[in-house]
């Protein structure tokens, strides 16, 4: 009985301990970990202070500094400590060993908490008003000589980073991104499932190739012929744990893509992987946005929430993007009312199609902070890559239109286009006319590379410690194939649902069909994205069968699963790496992975992927034919 009316206590209590632990979240402090336990030292380098003066302490470490065998300063994880070294013929032997290991040999010493003199405080040090005079010492590594130094200020190429992995993870910037990011997940774990009642569920890496998404990695079999493939995410499986009855689940997911050699990817990757049942597109948001702000660092400043929410169209017109950097201006203007009156023969061959658009971006002071190669570089990358021809407009001091367009244009329309693009003395405009979606891309991308120049040349464009949160929502569901235009593909992926007022349009004229697809971009990059999933096995059938052209019996375990209950549900994943870099300011994932692929996929420092023996192979029924550069290559 009294074990009984125990768990009715915690069973009531639970939701009000939980209800006020997230109010108090945003002032939350965890008590101090005690990571001087099981181990053999009393302390470590980085908590020393005034108040252990004369206490005997020992401490564990790595050689950071050693100066003409008098102090050395000794660096772990939490920080620096001074350590004096004994001049005295009583610790002859002490000054021996210490005085001559060479920097990062890691070393163990004890020895007496002291004031530093008068005068000698290191105010940059947090131990810089104590010192700790050695008594006795023991070298537990020596350090051969390094391929680089262990500093943060020393550039060192990253190949030589990776390849030397283990050393630059001693660097004080990688210690903190990695320990930051372990606490942000700690964070999420506690919120999910200590606030909201997620089920934290380990899925297969070992499964088979499905259609759709990215290219997944193919891992052979004993069998012959069969292969197994590496997930590109979860998916399946999590739907297929709603259908379980799981309710809610989530899980710190390893994602596999063979993309190749894209920047700033990786072949695996990490992700905040989660499910619900019973839930709508609203629903999913309010999760995620208190999930970010209970898991945010409290240095990056609060988070604001609701998060702003912006339709894919809205994206496209106003950005030239799905995933809007809108820290600062420079939106996309239509000018098509100002140029369709204009009697010149290719704007208005160009505006008579359907989707013929005339629009511009204005760049601020561009005749001060841009050169004539900039604007020339930028016509041609439009030209290379979106193959959308530019013309630039500029605004001269007394306030006219330097332009091969002003001649078609009158003084009022000259003043029109000035007051549609709110142009000021200086000022730049970068005009494209073509079909809308590739007009809006092209300007798009030359909006970002146009805030990159300026900056470079010093203006101050976009804040880096702001925080600018957007959904980006009602993605079209399908998407025309790029090698093929004339079949369709899923703009998310074939599962997701169709937005409830196009269900119709779904069986009638797929390609207007708007999706219950949202997707989460912070200053300008998706840190996530998901949908409300479909559901009902005919509908997920006639997707993949009659829109997507998909071998449907590929995904006849899900059919079949979706055919025995399946509730109503609906997730979305979180990139992880992406999420911590810009928490931490960095330019690449790769400075929030311990253990990073190159920008060609490869491991570096382990040299993989590998040569595998004939003999190896054997088992899977594999037989490698070698190009003779290849044989040769292998042979050296």
């Amino acid at each position: 009985m009294a074990v009984f009316n125990v768990l009715h206590f915690v069973r009531r209590a639970l939701p009000r301990l939980g209800t006020e632990w997230a109010r108090l979240s945003s002032g939350w402090v965890p008590r101090a970990p005690d990571v001087n336990s099981f181990v053999a030292r009393t302390n470590t380098c980085g908590e020393l202070r005034a108040a252990h003066v004369g206490q005997e302490v020992t401490l564990c470490g790595w050689i950071q500094y050693q100066r003409q065998g008098l102090f050395l300063v000794l660096r772990d994880f939490q920080g620096l400590t001074q350590i004096i070294i004994p001049q005295d013929e009583a610790h002859s032997h002490v000054r021996k060993l210490l005085s001559n290991a060479p920097v990062e040999s890691v070393v163990r010493v004890t020895g007496i908490v002291s004031s530093r003199p008068p005068g000698q405080e290191n105010l940059k040090m947090p131990t810089g008003d104590i010192e700790v005079k050695a008594e006795t010492a023991e070298v537990l590594n020596f350090c051969k000589k390094l391929p680089f130094e262990i500093k943060d200020f020393i550039k060192k190429s990253e190949a030589l980073r990776m390849q030397y992995r283990y050393l630059d993870l001693r660097s004080s910037q990688l210690q903190y991104n990695l320990r930051l990011r372990s606490q942000v997940v700690m964070r999420m774990r506690e919120y999910l499932c200590n606030h909201h009642g997620f089920v934290d569920v380990e899925t297969p890496t070992l499964f088979k190739r499905t259609p759709g998404g990215a290219k997944e990695f193919l891992v052979p079999s004993r069998e012959v012929g069969k292969f197994y493939s590496l997930p590109q995410s979860p998916q399946q499986f999590k739907q297929l744990l709603m259908i379980g009855g799981l309710d809610r689940y989530f899980q710190v997911a390893r994602c596999y893509r063979d993309e190749g050699s894209r920047p700033d990817r990786q072949p695996e990757f990490t992700q905040i992987d989660i499910e619900m049942s019973f839930v709508d597109q609203a629903g999913i948001q309010r999760l995620i946005e208190g999930l970010l702000q209970y898991s945010w660092p409290a240095e990056r400043g609060p988070i604001t929430t609701p998060f702003p929410s912006m339709t894919y169209e809205e994206a496209l017109a106003d950005y030239g993007t799905d995933k809007p950097d809108t820290r600062f201006g420079m939106k996309i203007v239509d000018i098509s009312d100002i140029l369709r009156r204009l009697d010149v023969g290719f704007v208005q061959n160009v505006l008579s199609y359907p989707r013929g658009t005339a629009k511009a971006i204005c760049i601020p002071q561009g005749v001060r902070y841009l050169k004539n190669k900039d604007l020339e570089s930028l016509k041609e990358a439009a030209k290379s890559q979106f193959n959308q021809e530019i013309m630039d407009v500029i605004c001269r001091p007394d306030g006219s239109l330097k332009s091969l367009l002003t001649k078609f244009l009158g003084e009022k329309q000259q003043s029109e286009f000035i007051r549609a693009l709110n142009m000021q003395v200086d000022d730049v405009v970068l005009l494209a006319a073509g079909d809308h979606k590739r007009v809006c891309s092209a300007l798009g991308s030359l909006r970002l590379e146009c805030a990159d120049l300026l900056e470079a040349a010093g203006m101050v464009l976009r804040d880096p410690a702001a925080l600018h949160f957007l959904w980006v929502v009602d993605f079209p569901l399908f998407l025309p194939k790029e090698e093929n235009p004339s079949e369709l593909e899923s703009a998310h992926h074939p599962f997701t649902a169709p937005h409830p007022l196009d269900t119709d349009l779904l069986y009638s004229d797929p390609t207007k069909v708007r999706s219950q697809h949202y997707d989460l971009v912070l200053n300008g990059n998706e840190i996530g994205g998901g949908s409300i999933r479909i559901h009902n096995a005919e509908q997920q059938r006639f997707v993949l069968e009659k829109v997507l052209k998909e071998d449907s019996e590929v995904l006849s375990h899900l059919l079949e699963a979706l055919e025995f209950g399946a509730p109503p549900h609906g997730g979305i994943a979180l990139g992880l790496d992406r999420l911590i870099s810009l928490i931490v300011g960095s330019p690449s994932i790769r400075d929030v992975i311990a253990f990073p692929k190159s920008f060609k996929g490869r491991d570096l420092m382990g040299n993989a992927p590998d040569y595998v023996t004939p003999e190896e192979l054997e088992p899977y029924h594999i037989h490698v034919s070698w190009p003779a550069a290849e044989t040769e290559a292998k042979k050296n």
